[in-house]
């Protein structure tokens, strides 16, 4: 992927990110790998090909811990095995999701508690994993990924929606909390990006055109597009930036 900018503090920076081998996720390793950095990535399926791909591209090969991040003691055994091999993480990036749609009247009790554990819940741990590392050498920066799509008001995936509301008031929370020990927390609200798993589920030719039309620039979201704010966000380039939800999504919604 090619990058637009060079984050010379990210060279040899230990990153972490949930997801990273496939989607939004793998941008990130690729953008991230291009800045020099030591990534590690946690995520359910095998990864050997992607890191192998990345390994060609970088000569430098992402760290793959496979693990299901809504089991929090594998989540934090990974993130403990990436700082023994990368160095205490200086950069988390909490970037899986899950936005199956679902109704309200076919929810039930177990789905509702298996949606906050993948968009929610595991956030916060993997913050609370972080935490202890990034005060001892006094600094940090985590980035938790949001989505514009609670600001809209979609229907179609309320408890999804009601995660990612919670995940900007964490962000906010924890750059209160963590902000004494020079700890970013910064979120960032992508609009409707078109990986694959969109293309193949949702993506119909009528919803496409729906959404373009509300976006200010006439370009469909890709992957790549998300890359650059999240490496300005990890970088010391965004120094004074805490508690901060960073919406890219063509401009769909406003802010401010």
């Amino acid at each position: 992927m090619p990058q637009i900018a060079s984050f010379h503090d990210l060279k040899d920076a230990s990153v972490f990110i949930t997801g990273g081998g496939s989607g939004i996720g793998a941008a990130l390793t690729d953008g991230f790998l291009g800045q020099g950095a030591r990534v590690a990535f946690i995520g359910r399926s095998d990864a050997s090909a992607f890191v192998a791909d990345m390994q060609s591209r970088h000569v430098r090969a992402p760290l793959f811990l496979q693990g299901d991040i809504t089991d929090t003691d594998r989540l934090e055994r990974a993130l403990a095995e990436a700082a023994e091999k990368h160095g205490p993480v200086r950069v988390l990036i909490n970037n899986a999701a899950n936005d199956q749609r679902h109704s309200l009247k076919e929810a039930t009790p177990e789905f509702w508690d298996a949606m906050l554990a993948v968009n929610l819940k595991c956030y916060f741990f993997a913050c609370r994993a972080v935490a202890p590392g990034m005060e001892k050498a006094g600094t940090g920066s985590i980035v938790n990924f949001s989505s514009i799509s609670y600001m809209m008001g979609n229907a179609g995936y309320p408890a999804y929606t009601a995660a990612n509301a919670g995940i900007t008031g964490l962000t906010r929370s924890l750059a209160r909390e963590l902000g004494p020990h020079d700890i970013r927390v910064n979120a960032i609200a992508p609009g409707w990006v078109l990986t694959q798993k969109q293309m193949d589920l949702w993506a119909t030719p009528e919803d496409l055109a729906a959404h373009l039309d509300r976006q200010c620039l006439k370009r469909h979201l890709a992957p790549a597009d998300i890359v650059g704010s999240v490496l300005f966000l990890a970088s010391d380039t965004s120094r004074m930036m805490t508690g901060q939800c960073i919406v890219v999504d063509g401009g769909v919604v406003t802010t401010g």
